[in-house]
C-alpha cells in the first residue's frame, strides 16, 4: 500500500481517538477474548478505516481496540487478514503499517497453528523462534518507500530474545506448558496433506500455519520488535496422529488455551520497558 493511504487511515483513525499506543497486538483465530486483558478506551471497526481490509474469517471481531493493560497504551487488532481470503500481502499487511504511525514500537502476535513437532500437544503454548516462509508472495515485493524500511531488511534477529526469555520465566511461574519452535508459513486455506506435515516436520518446521509471517517481516522492514506466540490447535505428526480438523475444532482448543496466553502477554505487557 502507498505512504499516502497509510497516513490517510492514520489520520482518519486520530479523528476518532487521541489515544497514543506503543503497543500493538494482533490476535488470531479463537484468540479475540484477548481483549479482556485491556481496559478499553476507544474501538473503531475496520470497515470505517480508509484502505482497512474487512475480515471474512469466523471468530475475528473486526476491529481495532484502544485501551491499555496495567497503564501500558495498546492497540489490538482483533481479527487480522489472510492471503487466503483473496488480499495481496500489501492488503494483509497494511494494518501492520498504520499501527507503526500510530506510535507502536513493540508488536505482539498471536495465532493458532498446527504441530508438525511430535512433542508439541494441543493447547500447548508456543513461542516462535524463527520461521519458514513458504507462501507464495512477499509483503515488500515491488519499488521500496525509503520512508516505510530498508530495501533489504535483515531478518537474523527478527524474533525478539529478550521477550522470549521473559515469556518463558512468565510461563513457568504460571505453571503453563510452552515451548520454542519454528513456524512454517503457507498460502492455504486448505489444511496440508499427511506427505506436506512430513516434508514441514523434515525441514525443521514445528508449527503450520497461513498467516503470521507477513506481519512479521512488515513489522521487521518498519523496525518495530517483534514476539509471537502460537496456541497449538492441532497435532499434525507423527503422521498416524493425524486426525480430519474442523475449523470449529480449532477455535475450540485456542479457546480453552487463551487464558494462559492472555496472562502471559499481559505479564509480558506490564515487565517490559518500551
Amino acid at each position: 500500500m502507498k505512504y499516502d493511504q497509510i497516513q490517510e487511515a492514520v489520520k482518519y483513525i486520530r479523528t476518532k481517538t487521541s489515544y497514543k499506543p506503543q503497543y500493538g497486538i494482533i490476535l488470531g483465530t479463537g484468540l479475540g477474548n484477548l481483549t479482556d486483558a485491556i481496559d478499553v478506551y476507544d474501538e473503531i471497526p475496520y470497515k470505517d478505516i480508509p484502505h482497512f481490509p474487512v475480515s471474512t474469517v469466523q471468530s475475528h471481531k473486526g476491529k481495532l481496540v484502544f485501551g491499555a493493560i496495567a497503564g501500558k497504551p495498546i492497540v489490538a487488532m482483533a481479527g487480522r487478514f489472510h492471503y487466503y481470503e483473496g488480499y495481496s500481502m500489501k492488503q494483509v499487511t497494511f494494518p501492520v503499517r498504520v499501527l507503526k504511525f500510530l506510535g507502536v514500537q513493540r508488536l505482539f502476535i498471536s495465532n493458532a497453528a498446527g504441530s508438525t513437532n511430535p512433542d508439541f500437544l494441543p493447547g500447548d503454548i508456543v513461542f516462535v523462534k524463527d520461521h519458514i516462509n513458504f507462501q507464495p508472495e512477499n509483503p515488500l515485493r515491488g519499488i521500496n518507500d525509503e520512508r516505510l524500511g530498508p530495501r533489504f531488511p535483515d531478518m537474523l534477529k527478527t524474533y525478539d530474545r529478550t521477550l522470549i526469555e521473559q515469556a518463558k520465566k512468565i510461563a513457568t511461574e504460571a505453571n503453563i506448558r510452552f515451548h520454542e519452535g519454528v513456524y512454517f508459513a503457507l498460502q492455504g486455506p486448505n489444511l496440508e496433506t499427511p506427505a506436506e506435515y512430513n516434508f514441514i516436520h523434515r525441514v525443521g518446521g514445528d508449527l503450520v500455519g497461513m498467516s503470521t509471517v507477513p506481519e512479521v517481516i512488515v513489522a521487521r522492514h518498519s523496525g518495530m520488535t517483534v514476539f509471537v506466540a502460537s496456541i497449538v490447535s492441532n497435532q499434525c505428526y507423527p503422521i498416524e496422529s493425524i486426525t480430519e480438523t474442523t475449523i470449529e475444532e480449532v477455535i475450540g482448543v485456542a479457546r480453552v488455551a487463551e487464558p494462559k496466553l492472555r496472562l502471559i502477554v499481559k505479564r509480558l505487557v506490564m515487565e517490559v520497558a518500551v
